[in-house]
């Protein structure tokens, strides 16, 4: 009998099984609805090491960043407090913090990481 159910997103297992509308993996007792992991892994934002981001979380910034409209740098390392995440970014800045020194601004998940 072959299994066409996904690993366990927890421990790998392959050993899954449903269970009604639920996946159950019996090594770890974990279960899942799979169209929630599918939903939730689509508005994920990750940073420069695939860290998932949430809100509230600290960052630090991996590269100098030039500002936009200004003769000002963010160096490598300056860290931005409790994140908010936007998740339908058009331009891609999907992070809005506050820097010390700085103010207000957007970044891009791709040039911080997660402390």
């Amino acid at each position: 009998m072959e299994n066409n159910l996904p690993n366990c997103p927890k421990c790998n297992s392959e050993y899954t099984y449903e269970d009604g509308m639920m996946l159950v993996c019996p090594m770890c007792s974990y279960e899942w609805i799979p169209e929630e992991e599918k939903v939730e892994e689509e508005n994920t934002i990750k940073d420069s090491n695939g860290n998932i981001l949430k809100d509230g979380d600290t960052v630090a910034v991996i590269k100098d960043l030039k500002v936009n409209g200004s003769s000002s740098v963010i160096k490598i390392g300056t860290k931005a407090k409790n994140i908010r995440l936007i998740v339908d970014a058009a331009d891609g800045h999907d992070i809005s913090c506050k820097i010390d020194g700085m103010g207000a601004m957007k970044l891009k998940s791709s040039v911080v990481k997660k402390i």
